[in-house]
């Protein structure tokens, strides 16, 4: 079911501060036209840190219904509480999800056994499938591959976003777990590499604004065109730069109001992507043939 290009969808505010339904409901439309082969709703790129927990549980019931099952749609409800994740995913048990997405807890620091009662805890109250996020580089704590190998064994889970960018521990995941484990790459500089040693898709921030071209270069890989998966990922690169010059998803969400798809706005503590890198974005994507301009 999961498999290929799943874009972290970004959260379309208005000016006064509201989810943007319309908007989200143009981004939602356009993924589906353009080949993308599933969405996170309400992950790290979606400002899932500012939602309350009313909009966000909102949020992901009305994406879902949305997509009308058109692709599958993957709920990010994981936080650094586990009371507070399992109520937020079992109050959307009855929407129209196929997954969730739960993120290595961020802040308090846990150590492994903690990650692994924390999952544990989580998948076990859950009936939907489970793929867990491994991101140091924002949570600090690190889900160590030894870790993920005790929780592969749960019916639940499914599979990982790994976002370490690091292809060696890729190898030691392939090394410990099941065969029939899912990888993703939750990084999408290293994302062609990733894919090349066995990987089954990529959760992308690129894909947002890029949605055809993370998908061709998916499929390329799977059907065995490296050449092909090669020359798009290198058109991608320069956006992939521009993309996180300032923290994600800030220079996401000023391309894709370039595009014409959503507003400007972006929650605080966040703030509008800085003028000084304007014209590298610009230029990363007329390189990977994104047209700026209304694409309503």
């Amino acid at each position: 079911m999961f498999h290929g290009s799943i874009v972290a969808l970004v959260t379309p505010f208005d000016e006064q501060d509201r989810i943007d339904y319309d908007a989200l409901r143009r981004l939602i439309e356009f993924h589906i036209s353009e080949g993308t082969n599933g969405l996170v709703i309400a992950g790290t790129t979606g400002e899932s840190a500012t939602l309350e927990k009313g909009e966000h549980a909102e949020l992901i019931r009305r994406a879902a219904d949305m997509v009308e099952g058109r692709i599958p749609v993957i709920a990010g409800t994981g936080s650094n509480s586990t009371r507070q994740t399992v109520e937020l995913s079992l109050e959307l048990a009855d929407a129209a999800i196929d997954g969730y997405l739960l993120v290595v807890p961020y802040y308090n620091k846990p150590v492994q056994e903690g990650l692994y009662q924390h999952f544990r805890t989580i998948a076990d109250a859950l009936d939907k499938p489970v793929m867990l996020y491994n991101v140091p580089g924002r949570t600090v704590a690190d889900m160590l591959p030894e870790t993920l190998a005790r929780l592969a064994d749960h019916p639940n889970i499914f599979g990982v976003k790994d976002a370490t960018g690091d292809m060696d521990r890729m190898k030691l995941h392939q090394a410990l777990l099941p065969d029939d484990f899912r990888y993703y790459s939750g990084d999408d500089f290293t994302a062609l590499e990733f894919l090349k040693l066995g990987g089954h898709g990529v959760v992308t921030v690129s894909g947002n604004v890029a949605p055809r071209k993370v998908s061709d270069m998916c499929h390329a890989i799977a059907s065995g065109e490296l050449e092909k998966a090669t020359g798009i990922d290198e058109s991608l690169q320069p956006l992939n730069t521009a993309l996180f010059v300032e923290s994600n998803p800030i220079p996401v969400k000023w391309a894709l109001h370039e595009m014409g798809l959503i507003s400007s706005a972006i929650r605080l503590p966040l703030t509008v992507y800085a003028d000084e890198f304007h014209e590298q974005m610009k230029d990363a994507m007329k390189t990977a043939g994104i047209t700026i301009g209304d694409q309503s």
